[in-house]
């Protein structure tokens, strides 16, 4: 017999089915036993009489049960439930995995149980409803989101995870080369360079939706170690159609998937960067009407902003998004002549919803001398300039188009819209607050012989 899906069981009314799935609840009165059974689709009640098997059947055990699908009488009819008008009246059952006491309860929004339990035990923590639920969306969010850049002739591109460590404002994630023993890959803080190198290659759209590492201290709206992030970038654009598309493809999705949503503008606003400094004391300004409305979202880009920054525990200018995002026209002269570097303003836009950036973008440098100065006003020597950008300046000598881009959160967009205080609650198995990963609890001690083959060592302290 072919199983059938608990949310099947209403249109089966007098058949025989199979059902398979968790023990959700059971109660006993006398000599009938109910047993709420679940699967991915639902919950159904299943009705055992003077059954001997079912006496230590337990909460999350594994069954498969076959039997009738019948109408419930009108008084025990259960409104809450989409099954809730049937049940299941079983003839066979066949135990298929016992279990163990949960450590926490996993009927519940899960708030009150420790995080470190939580996440030691992630496998049983997605089985809440929100969670599981969490899950599920993000995944139709993310087929959306391909579909939508799909049918505006965008091509989805995977770009490589071991590359080459480079300064683009966060530690680097180093994996040490057996075949070159000494050297090290470094694993992407974004595809940044990737992806520009694909526009010189001539694709012109491209997306991905991009796993970043970055080494930076974890907190409620940042996870650590990684993160996803919907990656685009076009040859030709104005700054205007890059975030023109932007707000065309997350209106669309607020309307599909969050319908009791409210936008507190039909048109993101786009703000300066001094503007909102100086309104706000802030360059993520919150601008809801009312910021304890749960349903209120306020998307807005904020634009202009310095194209530096000044690292006083460095002592050096630093650019203030990434060293390839290009200037305002109106300052190339004073950027190429080393003058005014504070006041100089950038082709760079940030995306941000109630108070949160949940992006950024920049029109990319495309000139070789620009790119150029603007590494060595950061600081950087010829020869590292070469050792660590060479690849990209080489590229720029062959066509290169003019290109921008955009790189949205996944994590950081989905947690805000889910209503939810934590990153972690929108990752199927995310790291914890000291930089643990669930479950498995990296990172961990490897053995002297992989170390061997490395030729590393390990000195502790």
């Amino acid at each position: 017999m072919q199983r059938t899906l608990i949310s099947q069981a209403p249109q089966k009314i007098g058949q025989e089915v199979l059902l398979k799935g968790w023990v959700n609840a059971r109660r006993d009165h006398g000599k009938i036993t109910f047993i709420d059974l679940r699967d991915r689709t639902g919950i159904a009640q299943t009705v055992f009489v003077n059954s001997e098997k079912v006496k230590d059947i337990r909460r999350e055990w594994v069954l498969e049960v076959v039997g009738a699908v019948k109408k419930r009488p009108e008084d025990m009819i259960n409104p809450d439930i989409p099954t809730g008008k049937v049940e299941i009246e079983v003839k066979t059952l066949n135990i298929l995995a016992v279990a163990e006491d949960t450590p926490f309860e996993i009927d519940s929004l899960g708030m009150e149980v420790n995080e470190e339990l939580r996440l030691k035990y992630r496998y049983l923590d997605l089985r809440r409803p929100r969670l599981t639920r969490n899950l599920r969306m993000r995944h139709k969010i993310i087929k959306f989101i391909r579909d939508f850049l799909d049918k505006n002739d965008f091509v989805e591109i995977e770009t490589p995870i071991l590359t080459k460590a480079t300064p683009e404002g966060a530690r680097d994630f180093i994996v040490p080369s057996r075949l070159r023993p000494g050297n090290f890959y470094a694993l992407p803080q974004s595809p940044q360079q990737y992806k520009q190198l694909l526009m010189v290659a001539g694709f012109e759209k491209y997306y991905q939706i991009a796993r970043c590492f970055r080494d930076e201290d974890p907190r409620a709206d940042r996870a650590y170690g990684e993160f996803t992030q919907l990656d685009i970038e076009l040859s030709f654009p104005t700054r205007e159609e890059i975030l023109l598309l932007t707000e065309e493809l997350y209106k669309s999705i607020i309307k599909k998937f969050f319908p009791e949503k409210k936008l507190t503008f039909d048109k993101f606003p786009h703000l300066s960067y001094d503007e909102v400094m100086k309104k706000y004391k802030t360059d993520k300004p919150d601008l809801r009407k009312d910021k304890n409305n749960p349903n209120e979202l306020a998307f807005c880009f904020v634009v202009d902003f310095p194209l530096f920054e000044w690292k006083e525990s460095e002592n050096r200018w630093d650019s203030m998004h990434h060293p390839f995002t290009a200037p305002k026209e109106g300052a190339v002269p004073n950027l190429l002549a080393g003058k005014d570097i504070e006041s100089l303003k950038a082709l760079q836009y940030d995306f941000v919803l109630n108070g949160y950036e949940i992006g950024g973008g920049s029109i990319r440098i495309t000139d070789p001398e620009i790119q150029t100065k603007i590494f060595e006003i950061m600081g950087h020597k010829k020869r590292d300039i070469e050792a660590k950008f060479g690849h990209l300046l080489e590229a720029f000598k062959y066509g290169v188009p003019p290109h921008g881009g955009i790189a949205p959160g996944i994590d950081r967009f989905l947690m805000i819209v889910f209503n939810e205080p934590s990153l972690r609650e929108v990752i199927a198995f995310p790291t914890n607050s000291s930089g643990r990963t669930a479950v498995m609890d990296a990172p961990s001690d490897v053995d002297n012989q992989q170390l061997k083959e490395l030729k590393l060592s390990v000195t502790k302290k």
